[in-house]
């Protein structure tokens, strides 16, 4: 469950001076604020704040890498001395050497997570995620992204401890989560990038019954070539790869199973000739259906 707490409840003796005052709300968490020097990947602090109409930050460094994901309300950031503007799913990143500036619009305040983290690898992998210090780019899905930085704030205000450990698997794993759900839409009111996520969810939501990219645009109501548009220029994949992805990772659970049979499950997801079927899994998984129910 969310618990949202006021900022000044949400202090603690260590907190760091970098944090603004001009937040309504704020969940944070902190765990390392003086990583050493050749550490290979640590998490600084993390959480999610909901900005007051008057917010306004402005650096010329900073100490430590950090990812900022915008969750609702709109604003501008000037990064680099590059402005853009911000609204919900918009991602930027900074760090040591990189001048940021952030302003909310007053009439819809900013809220938005960040997550803090320093070591030898850290900008490595924010640059093979194509995040490189000084990026601003926008995800396709607000709420993954979220329910990610969200799972990441309960682990980091545990007092388990494994939370460092935790939260720097979760930070590589957000790290490569919003690699995947870059896309170069525009705000979300554009509305062929309303379509293409309506549509995607209507192919996850049916994934196990439907069969193929016509009967996908025929109930979308949209023309089949212009659905393979729309996955070519917001996603990575066309729509009947990501129909026949999500219809493999069903058939991986499945197999879970020790009695589902190789057959039963053709059919079920659509494939009327179970050695087809099996090719598929194989192509998708590296191995075919007998050999992965042998991993258990």
């Amino acid at each position: 469950m969310r618990i949202d707490l006021p900022s000044d409840s949400q202090s603690r003796p260590e907190k760091p001076g970098f944090f603004s005052a001009q937040v309504s709300q704020a969940r944070r968490f902190y765990l390392d604020l003086n990583p050493p020097e050749k550490t290979e990947f640590a998490v600084v602090c993390g959480g999610w704040e909901q900005c007051q109409k008057e917010y306004r930050i402005r650096r010329e460094d900073f100490p430590y890498f950090s990812i900022e994901f915008v969750s609702g309300g709109k604003g501008e950031l000037t990064l680099a001395g590059r402005t853009e503007p911000l609204w919900a799913g918009r991602i930027f990143t900074y760090g040591p050497g990189i001048a940021q500036q952030i302003t909310t619009d007053p009439d819809d305040p900013l809220a938005k997570y960040f997550i803090d983290f320093a070591g030898i690898r850290a900008e490595s992998l924010l640059a093979e995620a194509n995040l490189s210090p000084g990026t601003i780019q926008s995800a396709s899905t607000v709420q993954t992204i979220s329910d990610i930085f969200d799972g990441l704030i309960e682990q980091g205000l545990s007092d388990s401890r494994f939370a460092p450990a935790l939260c720097r698997t979760l930070t590589e794993f957000l790290i490569f989560k919003l690699a995947e759900n870059i896309t170069h839409a525009r705000p979300a009111e554009s509305a062929a990038f309303t379509t293409y996520q309506q549509c995607r969810q209507f192919i996850r939501e049916n994934c196990a019954d439907l069969k193929s990219l016509s009967e996908i645009a025929r109930t979308c109501h949209i023309d089949p070539a212009y659905l393979c548009r729309l996955f070519r220029r917001y996603d990575h994949q066309s729509p009947y790869q990501y129909l026949i992805r999500l219809k493999m990772n069903l058939a991986a659970q499945r197999f879970q199973d020790p009695n589902t049979l190789v057959k039963q499950l053709a059919i079920e997801l659509g494939f009327v000739d179970p050695f087809h079927f099996s090719r598929v899994f194989k192509k998708v998984f590296g191995l075919s259906p007998q050999a992965f129910r042998k991993l258990r």
